[in-house]
């Protein structure tokens, strides 16, 4: 079951582009040759990464959170190779395994995949506004799916205040986080502040 599941989320996508990275660089090559097999290597990794990330993003979008964990895992397994263990390029793969754990139920196995991306984060003091904000929604999500509402208020806040203070309060990347901030009153039956977090959006 587990080996089907992966070659229907992505292994039969990415099956052939693993050959050529899995096989290792011819010996005796000159120094030219050499760096130019390890850029070949990391551009096909790269190609995988968006792939298998695209693939996740899609069946989360669809519903299919089982489907997308091996395909983020993929995408998570690939970037680790490429920008190392500690990289904040790891953080949307981290987001994206947690989304998709959460929505399969696996609620303390998403839970760990967002503490490792808020490490990143919090580890990399030029970490990008927008890699700030997916963190914050990401986080605000889970604690709604859980029911803590307060928790969850205050990372889509965070949320907001970010992208609105680097984009604007009208901004379109600040409309996402009052969306779901309206979700959250939805769900405690605050329906005047929702409904007019909703009319903001």
């Amino acid at each position: 079951d587990h080996q089907k599941a992966d070659w229907v989320s992505i292994h039969e996508r990415i099956c052939q582009l693993l050959v050529p990275i899995r096989t290792a660089l011819p010996g005796g090559l000159s120094e030219n040759e050499r760096k130019h097999g390890m850029e070949q290597l990391v551009r096909r990794q790269k190609y995988v990464i968006d792939l298998a990330s695209g693939a996740a993003q899609e069946f989360v979008l669809d519903g299919k959170h089982k489907e997308a964990i091996p395909a983020a895992l993929h995408a998570l397994r690939f970037s680790t190779e490429v920008y190392g263990s500690n990289s904040v390029q790891l953080v949307p793969a981290y987001l994206l395994l947690a989304e998709a754990s959460a929505g399969a139920g696996h609620l303390p196995q998403a839970s760990k995949y967002l503490s490792q991306a808020e490490w990143i984060v919090l580890t990399t003091p030029d970490c990008s506004v927008t890699l700030h904000c997916k963190l914050h929604r990401s986080l605000g999500l889970f604690c709604a799916a859980g029911g803590n509402f307060d928790r969850a208020l205050y990372h889509l806040a965070n949320e907001i205040y970010l992208a609105s203070s680097t984009f604007g309060l009208k901004s379109i990347e600040t409309s996402g986080g009052y969306f779901h901030m309206a979700n959250v009153f939805f769900r405690q039956n605050k329906m005047d502040v929702a409904n007019s977090l909703y009319a903001k959006v």
